[in-house]
């Protein structure tokens, strides 16, 4: 699957996006794992999921050949 990853996200993952093979069991799973890696502030709680670019529940399984974007809280001015 492709992660896409969003203002301070993409900052702290280094890209934009990168290609994930995993079998974690829900999306919050997943975005731990990620978290885990690219030392991610955020909690899942403070973020959005989208997949396929339809916001999503968090709980849902991971699927191969999707495209799944972590949107963190932004601000405009």
């Amino acid at each position: 699957m492709t992660v896409l990853y969003f203002a301070s996200l993409r900052d702290a993952a280094g890209r934009a996006e990168e290609t994930v093979q995993t079998d974690a069991p829900a999306l919050r799973d997943l975005y731990a794992h990620l978290q885990a890696c690219h030392g991610f502030a955020f909690p899942v709680e403070r973020l959005r999921v989208a997949v396929d670019g339809a916001f999503a529940s968090w709980d849902e399984a991971p699927r191969a050949g999707t495209e799944v974007a972590f949107i963190p809280p932004v601000s405009g001015g």
